[in-house]
């Protein structure tokens, strides 16, 4: 994880990049993304279509915001970002209720699911990782993602 997060401030001093601004966006598109599946639900519950409408409108806010995030995706990476959000805001939240109920052990388990997805996203955002093997590349070239998750679980997992 060392690794990963000074290859994270080479890129920030390289390329002039905010990265807290981008975390921040980040966490507002997370929860639309919530709020997009609560408004849902609750359309499907109660039947009231206005909350479908609701939906759609938050949908296109977080498609704005999103569009700021990833401004250079290719092929699905737009997608696969949109979910290692929603999939990170909805591990947060389980870790949370475990938290809560005073498990612990399945909290913090939660939470480093969590924050492995988000450190996922943040290689694809920032390009830090690529879908093909690059040997002998020097300390600023992109890991893989076999390579990333590997270092990933090494800090991550239990």
């Amino acid at each position: 994880m060392d690794e990963f997060l000074a290859k994270i401030n080479r890129f920030k001093e390289k390329a002039g990049v905010d990265l807290s601004t981008a975390e921040d966006l980040s966490l507002a598109v997370m929860n639309l993304i919530s709020l997009e599946e609560h408004f849902f639900f609750t359309g499907a519950k109660t039947g009231e279509a206005s909350y479908f409408e609701l939906g759609g409108e938050v949908r296109e806010e977080r498609k704005k915001l999103l569009a700021e995030l990833m401004p250079n995706h290719e092929g699905e990476t737009w997608c696969a970002a949109k979910h290692l959000l929603a999939a990170t805001m909805r591990l947060v939240e389980v870790g949370n209720k475990f938290q809560s109920t005073g498990d612990k052990t399945a909290a913090t388990k939660k939470f480093r699911q969590a924050y492995r997805l988000y450190s996922i996203f943040w290689a694809l955002k920032l390009k830090l990782a690529t879908v093909k093997k690059n040997p002998g590349a020097g300390a600023d070239a992109p890991w893989s993602l076999e390579e990333l998750t590997a270092k990933l679980a090494d800090c991550c997992d239990e």
